[in-house]
């Protein structure tokens, strides 16, 4: 699992680093000293699961958290008792309260590995299957994957393009967990604003992709995975 740290106390992060160290499954893939180098990671990286403090100047924890559309799993560490059930909440897998021994740590990891598995598994349910639910309006409205033209991310939301309907379909959500989603195989992050169905794609160039007559651009990481699919290096 990977996984980031959050604390403003250096020493707390230090310590959360040598407990996520002795437990095999997790990868520290950032230490973040407050919520904003955190959101940027977020925005860059895979997460699966995120060991917040609370009490942080700028932005607390929960303020964090309440921020996010979609979030991974997470296990909150903090010196106060009194957060807990604002914390469940917000649905966080465990509340630790500083100290905190090893014991009752790995108990708390154990608990998040068990449901990035169900997690896992689900998705890997999802991908073989030929639909899926967003919420939209107070209803579940199914999508069909062979539907997707292409999909808009904007901040929040996503606009879902549909080939049945000239209107999008508007859902609340982050382009990043909308794209978790999605088979791999039939759909291409191709900018950080934009997922596109490989099938649609009627044709590329060195900074753009065409789908029929919608040109959208694409971003510079993304421009090899794009050529790729074509078989071919960039020009």
């Amino acid at each position: 699992m990977r996984c980031i740290a959050i604390d403003d106390e250096p020493l707390a992060l230090d310590l959360l680093e040598d407990n996520i160290s002795m437990v095999p499954y997790l990868q520290l893939v950032a230490k973040c000293n407050n919520a904003f180098e955190a959101m940027e990671v977020l925005r860059t990286q895979p997460v699966d699961l995120i060991f917040l403090d609370i009490q942080m100047p700028g932005l607390t924890g929960l303020q964090f958290l309440q921020s996010m559309a979609s979030k991974p799993l997470v296990i909150l560490i903090t010196a106060y008792e009194k957060y807990a059930l604002e914390g469940f909440n917000l649905d966080v897998t465990d509340y630790l309260v500083k100290p905190v021994s090893l014991e009752r740590f790995v108990k708390a990891c154990n608990k998040a590995n068990e449901l990035h598995q169900l997690r896992s598994a689900g998705k890997a349910a999802r991908d073989q299957s030929d639909f899926f639910f967003v919420n939209v309006d107070y209803s579940l409205f199914k999508v069909v994957f062979s539907d997707i033209i292409w999909i808009e991310g904007l901040k929040d939301y996503v606009k879902i393009h549909l080939k049945s309907s000239s209107k999008p379909v508007i859902t609340r959500m982050s382009i990043k967990s909308l794209e978790e989603q999605l088979p791999a195989a039939r759909f291409l992050r191709i900018h950080k604003s934009y997922i596109i169905s490989v099938a649609a794609i009627t044709a590329i160039r060195k900074n753009s992709v065409f789908l029929q007559d919608i040109e959208l651009p694409v971003g510079d990481t993304y421009r090899d995975a794009l050529y790729a699919i074509a078989g071919k290096s960039q020009p």
